[in-house]
């Protein structure tokens, strides 16, 4: 049975809706309420409608309702239109970190939801119940999977990129756009049956691994479970048996996974035990800091504090540390950063999760030590891709924010039917 099969995508009609840039907008989660305002405000066809509708005061669950109108309304008017043929999408992001130019090559497809006893889709990170009840009401109302969840494959020998390459990019693109962040977004749909069936398979008894949309996977799983006991007639091909995935390639060097770096507001202890643990080395600015730390972290476990008052370099003295004082989890587990920063350091502090601010801008945590409003800010090297799959296979978790992979697949691109 294949893990994924095309899908007949809801997406924009450019013709009314005009220009793409000012309607798409980031997945729902990496929203701010301020952004969520300026979204809004940008363009009345702007997908943060449907994809994060505002709370209503007096009824929290209207904004549900308004989604749900929203989205038949666009239907109505033309400004959302679906596909006729099943297709899958590539989808192609060009963009930049430090200067230098890349290009992320993917496709979106519908994939089969697994059961427990037989998954080969592996998450790596814990969700949060109150995440998911907000996606599950939404999904709901709308019968629609509007934000894909992110899955990396592994696809050494570049099938999926030969057949794109070759059928695929010398077409015209559905879309093509750039946002806010500067990076482009490039869209194909391909609807060939047998081109289809060649991706698929080379998915077929693949391991996957979720990069991002955790939450939105298992509300897909629930979803599944809820309509599956009102329609048990239904067959296994019903649309409610699949969600929308992002799917791009594990061993392209184009696929960036962006550290999280941790904001600290108040330093309720010394911090004279840090030199029991760690090599510490006063560096004197930003741009050094964040060269050796880069440097120390290929052969070491390494992080930088950045105080108002002084920068440090901090790497722990022994390896053998790590099976001293830490006894949770695998010896991957054990050795990730983001581990033996809460061991280390959080713990000792008296730091929880949820006193913490997570940022991928090491200049938000620079910025808000230099203003007063953090005590200190510590700052990561990257989670390498090896370090996630090896951890998903044991089918453990990281630590809370401890991958950003950028960028993001952006919301407003396609939709997919759930009913």
């Amino acid at each position: 049975m294949s893990a994924i099969k095309p899908f007949q995508a809801i997406h924009y009609n450019v013709e009314k809706v005009g220009d793409l840039s000012k309607v798409i907008c980031p997945p729902y989660d990496v929203i701010s309420a301020a952004q969520q305002n300026d979204y809004y405000k940008q363009n009345p066809y702007n997908f943060i409608r449907v994809s994060l509708p505002k709370d209503a005061d007096h009824d929290p669950d209207r904004k549900y309702n308004h989604a749900q109108e929203t989205l038949g309304k666009w239907l109505q008017e033309g400004a959302l239109i679906q596909d006729q043929a099943p297709s899958i999408y590539y989808y192609r992001q060009e963009y930049k970190i430090m200067g230098e130019k890349h290009s992320r090559l993917g496709f979106l497809a519908a994939m089969r939801l697994p059961d427990e006893k037989d998954s080969k889709i592996f998450p790596h990170e814990n969700t949060h119940a109150k995440a998911k009840e907000d996606r599950l009401k939404l999904w709901t109302a709308l019968s629609a999977n509007e934000s894909p969840i992110f899955v990396c494959f592994s696809d050494r020998e570049k099938c999926v990129e030969k057949i794109f390459l070759k059928h695929v990019a010398p077409s015209l693109p559905l879309m093509n756009v750039v946002d806010q962040e500067g990076v482009r977004h490039i869209l194909w749909a391909l609807s060939d049956p047998q081109l289809i069936a060649e991706i698929a398979e080379t998915m077929t008894d693949q391991h996957l691994f979720i990069a991002d949309g955790h939450h939105r996977f298992e509300v897909a799983c629930e979803y599944r479970r809820i309509q599956q006991a009102k329609h048990s007639k239904n067959g296994a091909e019903a649309p409610y048996n699949y969600v929308m995935t992002y799917f791009t390639n594990m061993d392209s060097k184009d696929l960036k996974i962006l550290p999280m770096h941790r904001i600290i507001k108040t330093l309720p202890k010394s911090l004279d035990f840090l030199e029991e643990f760690f090599r510490v080395d006063k560096i004197k600015t930003k741009d050094q800091l964040s060269i050796l730390l880069i440097k120390a972290g290929k052969n070491e476990h390494a992080f930088g504090l950045y105080m108002k008052d002084q920068m440090l370099l901090l790497r722990l003295k022994n390896k053998a540390l790590i099976d001293q004082y830490i006894a949770e989890g695998s010896a991957n587990y054990r050795r990730l950063d983001a581990t033996i920063l809460k061991y280390f350091v959080l713990d000792r502090l008296g730091i929880k999760s949820e006193d913490i601010l997570y940022t991928k801008d090491a200049d938000e945590v620079t910025g808000k030590v230099d203003r007063g409003e953090a005590a200190a800010g510590f700052i990561m090297n990257s989670v390498r891709m090896e370090q996630l799959r090896d951890i998903a296979l044991q089918g453990e978790k990281m630590p809370p924010k401890t991958t950003y992979f950028y960028p993001k697949a952006w919301s407003g691109l396609t939709m997919y039917r759930l009913a």
